[in-house]
C-alpha cells in the first residue's frame, strides 16, 4: 500500500475545493470560578454564512495552537473551529499540587459548555464574523482525554464509586461529535490509573448523540491492561446512530492528527491523517445536514479500496 493510493482512492473522493482561512487568537472569555479566563483559537472560512461549528478539545498537555492537521482542513472545507485551552495544557504550567488538579476533568467540560454559551462575545471579537454562524448545526471533536470531555456532552456519563453514573452534562445544542482515540470502560485500569483518574469509568449506555469514534488497531494505552480493542468500547457500548473508523497499524496520535514531527506522533503518516481529515468531515457534513452524501460516499470508496488503511462499522 502506498501513500498516494490510499489518498487518491479514498480520502479525494469526499474532498471538496478548500478555501482560504482566517484565524484569530486569543479570544478570551471571562471565566469565573476557573482560575483563569478561557483562550480560544477561532478558525474559519475567509467567506460563507451560515457556518456549521466544531468545538474542539485538545489531548493532555496541548493547546489552542495544536491540532492543525485537523483544524485548518475543517476550517478549509466550511466549518467553523473553536478550539479552548484547557487548565492541563502545557502553556498554562499547572502545578499538579494546584486545588484545581482534580477537578480538571469538569473544567474541561465547562470549558466547552463555556464556549457554547460565549458565541456571541466570539462573534463580536473577531473582525467580519459577526452572523455568519449557523448556531442549529454544532458538532463536538476531540482527541484522548478531550474526547472524553467531548463525549461527555454527548451523552456519556462518569460512573462514582459505587459505579452509579453521575451527573447528566449532555447539551441539546450539540446535534453530532467525532471521538478520535477515546478510552474505553474502566473495569481495566492499571493501578496507577485507577487510584489516580477516578474520572476515567466512563458509561456509554447513554451516548445517544450521532457520533463517529476513531480507533487505532496498534494503541496500547499504558492506562489499561488491556490491548488496543479498549479503544472500541465507546462504539460496542453506545446505542445508536454510531460509526467506528479502525485504522490499520495506527497508534495513540492515529497518524499524526496533534501536528506532525511532535513527540506524540510514534506513527508518523500523512495518507492516514488525510483520510481521517476526509472521512470527519463527511461524517460531519452529513451528520448536520440530513440531505448531504457526502458520508455515504466516503464509506462506499473505503469499503472498495481494495488497499484502504482501515474499516467501517456502523449501527
Amino acid at each position: 500500500m502506498s501513500d498516494s493510493r490510499t489518498t487518491n482512492t479514498t480520502a479525494q473522493k469526499t474532498a471538496g475545493v478548500p478555501t482560504t482561512v482566517v484565524s484569530a487568537k486569543p479570544v478570551v472569555l471571562s471565566s469565573p470560578g476557573r482560575g483563569e479566563d478561557l483562550q480560544v483559537r477561532v478558525s474559519a472560512p475567509s467567506s460563507g454564512s451560515d457556518l456549521p461549528l466544531i468545538v474542539f478539545s485538545h489531548g493532555f498537555g496541548w493547546s489552542m495552537n495544536g491540532y492543525a492537521p485537523l483544524a485548518d482542513f475543517w476550517a478549509a472545507h466550511g466549518f467553523v473551529v473553536l478550539q479552548p485551552t484547557h487548565l492541563d495544557s502545557r502553556t498554562l504550567n499547572l502545578p499538579a499540587e494546584d486545588p484545581r488538579t482534580p477537578r480538571i476533568w469538569r473544567f474541561r467540560i465547562e470549558d466547552l459548555t463555556r464556549v457554547l454559551d460565549g458565541l456571541d462575545m466570539l462573534e463580536a471579537s473577531v473582525p467580519g464574523f459577526a452572523g455568519r454562524l449557523d448556531r442549529d448545526r454544532i458538532a463536538v471533536a476531540g482527541h484522548s482525554w478531550g474526547a472524553q470531555t467531548a463525549s461527555t456532552l454527548l451523552g456519556a456519563r462518569v460512573l462514582n464509586s459505587d459505579g452509579v453514573p453521575g451527573e447528566d452534562m449532555s447539551d441539546p445544542r450539540v446535534t453530532a461529535g467525532v471521538l478520535l482515540a477515546l478510552t474505553g470502560l474502566g473495569d481495566d485500569l492499571t493501578p496507577f490509573a485507577a487510584e489516580h483518574l477516578p474520572f476515567m469509568k466512563p458509561s456509554f449506555d447513554t451516548m445517544a448523540t450521532p457520533a463517529l469514534i476513531v480507533a487505532g488497531d496498534n494503541d496500547q494505552s499504558h492506562l489499561s491492561t488491556r490491548g488496543p480493542d479498549w479503544f472500541t468500547d465507546p462504539y460496542t457500548y453506545s446505542p445508536a446512530s454510531k460509526s467506528l473508523l479502525t485504522l490499520f497499524g495506527a497508534e495513540h496520535s492515529l497518524g499524526g492528527i496533534p501536528g506532525y514531527e511532535v513527540a506524540e506522533t510514534t506513527d508518523e503518516s500523512p495518507a492516514r491523517v488525510a483520510l481521517i481529515q476526509h472521512l470527519t468531515t463527511a461524517f460531519l457534513r452529513s451528520a448536520l445536514y440530513p440531505e448531504d452524501t457526502s458520508w455515504k460516499a466516503a464509506a462506499t470508496a473505503l469499503e472498495e479500496d481494495p488497499d484502504a488503511p482501515g474499516k467501517l462499522q456502523s449501527k
